[in-house]
């Protein structure tokens, strides 16, 4: 069979994964251009067309494929297409970030076939945005103790969307953030900071949507993210200083009120497994966990005919 040609993504890749994308709307956070191409810089993960569907493949351990982006019928032949190449590589076929949505897809076409494990480690957080606008509610008192507070401290605070006039300013204070927080020293935060200020340094290339926060004129916190479905709002990055109580809480709300109204649900992506930031998102109290899981064959398929024979 004719080998395909995977590559890393390119600015220029753009639209034509933002399209594939499009056809085949999702909840998951890695669902976006902005997300596979900033991240890709650190994971092993490349991208090819594959019978009319965007495939990416990963090689951080072992071989495994995403779920085909695409109209039906064509992910079903992009998913045969794929069986037959890990048959003749002599590879197991492995899918990965598959959501429940897609295996539902998936076991329909052959039941019983494949199964899946989800990793709570790598589901997304996903809330309603009038919540997180409004702090509504006895289980959110705590949260809307913590902007009053803000407002207290810091009587002139103010909120401003990220644009060409701002946005240099927001690296600056990114640098200084890595610089306080030992980004050095640990491997996956200084990755996470690349992605942060490559961000911002292709903040108008990439499409994103983005504000700040400034208390006495210099920015204290940042955050970033855009459209992933029609309902659905997606933050990638939330940046603020520890030193300035109530930071946090402050630009999670203001940016929600202010850059994501128009859409239902606000996903704030997973939590890596971290104990401290899986309990502070799960103290926003989110509507529901977009849960992604590997999905591995139960049987051969020459033995899975034989057994339905």
């Amino acid at each position: 069979m004719t080998e395909p040609v995977f590559k890393r993504p390119e600015l220029e890749d753009k639209e034509c994964i933002s399209h594939y994308f499009r056809e085949s709307p999702s909840r998951s956070c890695e669902r976006t251009f902005v997300n596979v191409y900033l991240w890709s810089r650190y994971y092993k993960v490349k991208f090819a067309v594959i019978e009319n569907t965007l495939v990416f493949r990963s090689e951080d351990e072992g071989t495994a494929f995403s779920y085909p982006a695409g109209e039906p019928e064509d992910v079903r032949r992009a998913l045969e297409y794929l069986m037959a190449y890990c048959r003749e590589k002599g590879c197991p076929f492995v899918l990965y970030n598959v959501t429940p949505e897609y295996f539902s897809q998936l076991d329909g076409w052959y039941p019983g076939r494949f199964r899946i494990e989800y990793d709570r480690d790598v589901a997304d957080y996903v809330y309603e945005t009038e919540k997180l606008a409004t702090l509504a509610g006895k289980k959110l008192h705590g949260k809307r103790n913590h902007i009053n507070k803000f407002k207290t401290l810091y009587p002139d605070w103010c909120y401003e969307s990220i644009g060409e006039e701002n946005v240099e300013e927001c690296f600056q204070m990114a640098l200084k953030w890595r610089n306080q927080n030992g980004c050095d020293d640990d491997s996956e935060k200084n990755a996470e900071m690349c992605v942060t200020l490559n961000s911002l340094r292709l903040y108008k290339e990439l499409g994103l949507r983005g504000g700040l926060l400034r208390v006495g004129g210099r920015i204290v916190a940042f955050s970033l993210g855009e459209p992933l479905c029609d309902d659905t709002f997606v933050v990638h990055i939330e940046k603020a200083f520890p030193d300035v109580e109530g930071a946090y809480t402050m630009i999670n709300q203001q940016f929600v009120q202010h850059e994501c109204m128009d859409y239902k649900y606000v996903n704030r992506e997973d939590d890596t497994g971290a104990e401290g930031l899986r309990k502070a998102k799960l103290s926003y109290r989110p509507a529901f966990l977009e849960e992604k899981g590997l999905v591995t064959e139960t049987a051969e398929p020459a033995r899975m005919e034989e057994e339905n024979n």
